[in-house]
């Protein structure tokens, strides 16, 4: 199975304030949708409630010990992994990507050129289980609040 993870994690390691991003960048929106689509998604419970609704077109798969009407809840990354077929995104927060980092083939980042406050960050990529494969520009236009660079890490060996 494959199992990717996508953030968008500013200069200060930024990916989330007050349940919510600290940004509005739509070209990266569509990023995620366009590497997500057709994919489980899996993510905590306060992604969820960030996001406020399922993502069409793709299962979803919330980590958490409640029930939430209208999406497959489990208690634990494990038992997604367990429950998911096929690809497999990893979409938030903090928990769920920490604890990817063991599980995960490729993680693709927007790197966002700023460093605004926040109270969630991404974990640290650790470069010897992970190798930088792909850096380009993303094209910044006038509704996006900062310019981004996509990156590309895979599994290393």
């Amino acid at each position: 199975m494959s199992i990717i993870m996508v953030a968008a994690v500013a200069k200060n390691g930024v990916i989330g304030k007050d349940g919510d991003l600290p940004w509005r960048i739509p070209s990266d929106l569509k990023h995620f949708k366009a590497l997500t689509t057709g994919k489980t998604v899996i993510m905590g419970r306060r992604t969820f409630e960030e996001v406020g609704r399922p993502l069409p077109n793709r299962r979803n798969i919330v980590v958490t010990r409640s029930t939430i009407d209208g999406v497959e809840t489990v208690p634990t990354l494990p038992a997604a992994l367990a429950l998911a077929e096929g690809p497999v995104a990893l979409i938030g927060g903090h928990a769920i990507y920490a604890e990817g980092m063991d599980h995960a083939d490729t993680i693709h980042i927007t790197r966002v050129d700023g460093a605004p406050d926040g109270d969630t960050v991404f974990p640290a990529i650790d470069p010897a289980r992970f190798r930088l494969v792909e850096e380009r520009p993303g094209e910044r236009t006038p509704r996006d609040d900062y310019g981004f660079t996509f990156e590309t890490w895979r599994r290393a060996g």
